[in-house]
């Protein structure tokens, strides 16, 4: 299982074609993913669980992710929150 925490930077947050853009990548994985924000865990591959956590700009949010190829799940993710959400 691997843990890591992001700080949100997107000026809009995860807004809905953001949010929608995440979800599409964590489904591509065969692990278990998750995203966690104030004591709150949903599972990373629904969107209206994304939506709900209403995940604004400067959030802090966890990424778990438990399986097979969770490696390669939290570098994409990693890469994803960090450089291609940015400019959304």
């Amino acid at each position: 299982m691997i843990r890591k925490e992001f700080e949100i930077k997107n000026e809009m947050g995860l807004h809905a074609r953001a949010a929608a853009l995440f979800v599409q990548t964590t489904n591509k994985f065969a692990s278990d993913i998750f995203v966690e924000k104030d004591n709150d865990r949903v599972n990373a591959k629904s969107i209206m669980g994304i939506m709900a956590l209403g995940i604004s700009k400067d959030s802090k949010i966890t990424i778990i992710v438990n399986g097979i190829d969770e490696e390669e799940a939290m570098e994409e993710l990693s890469n994803l929150i960090g450089v291609k959400l940015v400019s959304l």
